[in-house]
This record gives C-alpha cells, sequence and structure tokens, in this order.
C-alpha cells in the first residue's frame, strides 16, 4: 500500500500506542516534529525509529529550523542559531559574506539533523516583508528586495542540501505583504497583480526548483478574492505552477491553522482539490489526525512522481569539516550584532 498524502504531528516525546496503530493503519508520508516532540538527542532519534518501524518505511522527517524564533531544537543539546535578518545585514555590507554565512548556517542545521534521522527542514523562505506587514515574518526574512531575498535563500537551500537534508521552499507565493497571522487569523492581500508578479512572486521563480514547498495561508484578492493559496486552484495553477514556475512537491502550512476555515476534513479536501501534493497537519491531536487521514488518498500520479522525484533529490552529506565551519560561521556572524549587541553565534 503507497504512502497516504499527508505529513502527521505527534503528541509528545513518544510514540503512543494509540498513535502507533494510526501511523500503521494510516501511513502518512511523513512525520513533523515540534518542541513538544524533542528533549534529547537520544530520545528524539528513539521517537524517529519508533515511528519508521511504525509505518514501514524510511519516511521523510520534517522539522521547522530556521534559526531565530523559529528553532525547534535548542540549547543545550543543539546550538542556537541567527533569524534570517543576520544574513540580510551581512549581505548589505558584502553579498558575498551574507551568501556564505547563509551556507554554512543552513549546513550546520544539516549537520544537526542528519544524525537524529530528521531529512527534511522547512526552510528556506523566500516571503518579502514591507512596512505595515504583521510581525509573523519580520526578522525571519532575508532581506526587503526579491533579489536579495532569493539570492540568500537559494544560499540556505544549497547548504541543507550540501548536509543531505531536503529543503522547504516557503510561504509560496508569498507571506511578506500580509498584515495578519495566518497561525491566528486569514490574511487578506489587496495589491495589484502586477507589483505582486514584480516583488512577491518575483522571490520565489529564481527558486522553483527547490523539490519541495509549502504554500501560504493568504488571500490574494487580485487574483482569487475568495481562497487563500492553499485552497485555490487559480492560484496554484496560474501563480504558483505557472508564474513562478515552480516544479517541486507542494504542500499545504498546516491545514489546523486558524487562517483555514471549516473542518479539519474539509480543509483537507479543499487543499487536495485545489492542486496540493501533501497535507500538513501539525497539532497532534488524534481526532484531527484521522479526519485528515480519512481524506486522504494514496499518493499517485503526478502528485507521487513529484514527491518521488523530491526524495530521490536528496544528497549524502559532503563530509565537511563541521567544527571548522562552526568557527567560520562565528566569525562571518562577528560583525552582526542584533539586539544592542547581542552576537547570534552558535555554540560550539
Amino acid at each position: 500500500m503507497a504512502a497516504r498524502a499527508f505529513i502527521t504531528g505527534l503528541s509528545g516525546l513518544t510514540l503512543s500506542d494509540a498513535e502507533r496503530g494510526f501511523v500503521q493503519a494510516a501511513l502518512p508520508w511523513g512525520l513533523i516534529l515540534f518542541k513538544r516532540n524533542i528533549d534529547t538527542p537520544a530520545q528524539v532519534t528513539e521517537l524517529i525509529r519508533s515511528f519508521r518501524d511504525a509505518v514501514g518505511t524510511e519516511a521523510p522527517v520534517l522539522v521547522d529550523q530556521e534559526g531565530g524564533r523559529v528553532q525547534r531544537l535548542g540549547p543545550p543539546h543543539w546550538p542556537a542559531y541567527p533569524p534570517g535578518a543576520a544574513y540580510a545585514a551581512l549581505f548589505a555590507a558584502d553579498p558575498q559574506v551574507g551568501c556564505e554565512a547563509a551556507r554554512i548556517g543552513s549546513r550546520l542545521i544539516a549537520a544537526d539533523l542528519h544524525p537524529l534521522g530528521i531529512t527534511v527542514d522547512c526552510l528556506p523562505l523566500a516571503d518579502v516583508p514591507v512596512s505595515g506587514a504583521d510581525a509573523v515574518i519580520g526578522d525571519r526574512a532575508y532581506g526587503t528586495t526579491p533579489r536579495q531575498v532569493a539570492t540568500i535563500a537559494a544560499a540556505v537551500a544549497e547548504g541543507l542540501m550540501q548536509g543531505g537534508v531536503l529543503p522547504v521552499l516557503k510561504h509560496i507565493p508569498g507571506h511578506g505583504r500580509a498584515t495578519a497571522d495566518s497561525h491566528r487569523d486569514l490574511p487578506r492581500v489587496d495589491t495589484d497583480r502586477a507589483t505582486l508578479e514584480a516583488t512577491d512572486f518575483a522571490a520565489f521563480a529564481p527558486l522553483a526548483a527547490i523539490p519541495l514547498g509549502m504554500t501560504a495561508h493568504v488571500v490574494y484578492t487580485a487574483i482569487d478574492p475568495a481562497c487563500p493559496a492553499t485552497t485555490s486552484r487559480l492560484m496554484i495553477d496560474e501563480v504558483i505552477r505557472g508564474v513562478i514556475g515552480f516544479r517541486g512537491a507542494l504542500m499545504g502550512d498546516d491545514v489546523s491553522m486558524g487562517a483555514l476555515s471549516g473542518t479539519i476534513a474539509a480543509r483537507t479536501r479543499a487543499s487536495l482539490t485545489a492542486g496540493c501534493d501533501l497535507v500538513l497537519h501539525c497539532n497532534g491531536r488524534m481526532d484531527e489526525m484521522e479526519a485528515v487521514a480519512a481524506e486522504t488518498p494514496e499518493l499517485s500520479g503526478a502528485a507521487l512522481a513529484r514527491t518521488d522525484a523530491a526524495l530521490a533529490a536528496r544528497r549524502v552529506p559532503d563530509g565537511a569539516d563541521i567544527a571548522a565551519l562552526r568557527q567560520r560561521f562565528a566569525a562571518l556572524l562577528a560583525t552582526f550584532a542584533p539586539n544592542g549587541g547581542t552576537d547570534p553565534t552558535v555554540a560550539s
């Protein structure tokens, strides 16, 4: 039996008996981890092993490990990493240095994730924030121009790939103009299409070959005034697959977020009907997990081809000297001091 087209969360640090039975029956394509699932390296490794044993495959395991405000693994067991704004600041002074720091930073993240069995990082962002937007993106962004954002995002994606971890391009086609946090509310962007194509969408187009992508729960009224990108066939076909040219496997952002309306089952159906290849469900609530699974078919056709191609794109880690990279990373970041002088270098 093929995997079903969804990614599931779990409730805690271990795989419960109920979760084991669910995973065995539902066969999700992958697992996503959050802080509630993470304690020590040994515990994370065992949780992943238990999940994969239950699903019966070396299923992808995802995490949001950006640095800054969005970092699921952290001290004391893993280093702290800077937000995207650190790379933006370095890039403004010297583009080559900014890109080197971004690539090394994500290569080091991959070095943390790979030994645990985590194979996918929900990074990089290509969102281009504007003045007056909600702070949900904020210092996570790599700059305020499409060219800079795309250039740094490409370096981040390459660093992950060098370390044997697949990147996820997010939040397609752009969360930077949203004046609401889609975790809680549905953002509506009223900017005209020509401006969107020249700015927000333009940051994603150079990154269209990244193997995995994640949609934005944002309504772009100039194109589809009714539905956010995640549940809009028009946005996915015409903008994400068309204007941007994204070719990889596409997952929706978390289907349980406040931006979406209707039951979890209805949200799942809507995202798949719109053209998402995978449904992402994160909160670990069993009733919702079962509802997602009940509405999600086995992967087949173009969706199966794209998910298989994404997994095939994963590389063997490049064998880099990680200690030397950490030293180089610290030296590069020493010129950037956010928050009144705090040096965001990673721990050794």
